[in-house]
């Protein structure tokens, strides 16, 4: 299996990189986000995953607009879709996609059969 590089880079490349360094690589979107700054929520989050990475806690965030940054890749983040904490183990392929697309808020649909009563036709079936 060959080393995973983005755009020419490797993980440990990324990691070692500044956020200026970072912003020719990366989209528009994380790129106006390293411009603004992070917002203080996820200033926040990024001060305390140092410490929580260490901890045997687990890392439980309601931040889903997060972006996945270089430092994150082999963590296991916990985010919230809306009713529980989903743990998603953040794999190098995962790099500056966001947080929440990993979190599905809706279930899949999966329609049982039809019986008794499911239609309004089901009523004046007879039953054996």
């Amino acid at each position: 299996m060959e080393d995973f590089k983005y755009r020419g880079k490797t993980i440990d490349e990324l990691r070692k990189m500044s956020n200026e360094e970072l912003m020719p690589l990366v989209n528009a979107d994380l790129r106006r986000v390293l411009k603004r700054g992070y917002s203080p929520e996820e200033k926040k989050f990024l001060k305390n995953m140092g410490k929580k990475a260490k901890s045997s806690k687990p890392i439980k965030t309601h931040i889903r607009e997060m972006f996945i940054l270089p430092p994150f890749v082999g963590l296991t983040i916990h985010v919230h879709n809306g009713k529980e904490f989903v743990p998603i183990t953040i794999k190098p392929e995962m790099l500056f996609h966001r947080l929440g697309e990993y979190a599905l808020t809706t279930k899949q649909v999966r329609h049982g059969s039809p019986g008794i009563g499911a239609t309004r036709s089901s009523v004046f079936v007879p039953i054996k």
